[in-house]
């Protein structure tokens, strides 16, 4: 095989456009009476700058520490999460483009580990982000609860 070589940081993304006001689609990252509909199951509070929390995804008997580092009402969440040896760094955008509509932007960087391991880890942060904000726009827009993430890896 032909050895692989990075020339850039890995950086995961993932984006969606969510026809809601971007404050609305702020809050349902930033509210957990929100995001508990739609990605993990239970937070120990509001993504509020300087809030240290924990996510859980009962699903699957995961669970996340959080730490908010930044928060722009209506734009901007930025927060490390990870293992305490191993953080990354996600930072949330939200632009308004049309009436009601927002671009939703998702990019997770300080993926560490051998070129393998950092991989598999970008390739898995984006189908989660990605399947997140699928199932945010669909509750958005219109109503529904895809139950998407339980739903992303079946027991």
């Amino acid at each position: 095989m032909e050895r692989l070589e990075l020339t850039l940081a890995p950086r995961a993304y993932a984006c969606m456009a969510v026809r809601r006001p971007a404050e609305e689609a702020f809050r349902a990252f930033a509210d957990p009476a929100v995001t508990t509909r739609f990605w993990y199951s239970r937070s120990s509070g509001p993504m509020v700058a300087g809030a240290e929390l924990r996510w859980e995804w009962e699903t699957y008997g995961a669970s996340a520490e959080v730490k908010v580092l930044e928060v722009e009402e209506g734009r901007l969440i930025r927060f490390e999460w990870g293992n305490y040896d191993r953080p990354t760094t996600v930072e949330l955008t939200f632009t308004p483009r049309a009436t009601d509509v927002t671009f939703v932007e998702v990019a997770e960087t300080g993926f560490r580990g051998s070129g393998d391991e950092t991989v598999q880890w970008v390739n898995d942060t984006v189908g989660g982000f990605t399947t997140a904000l699928c199932a945010m726009k669909a509750l958005l827009e219109h109503g529904i609860e895809l139950n998407a993430v339980p739903d992303h890896h079946p027991a």
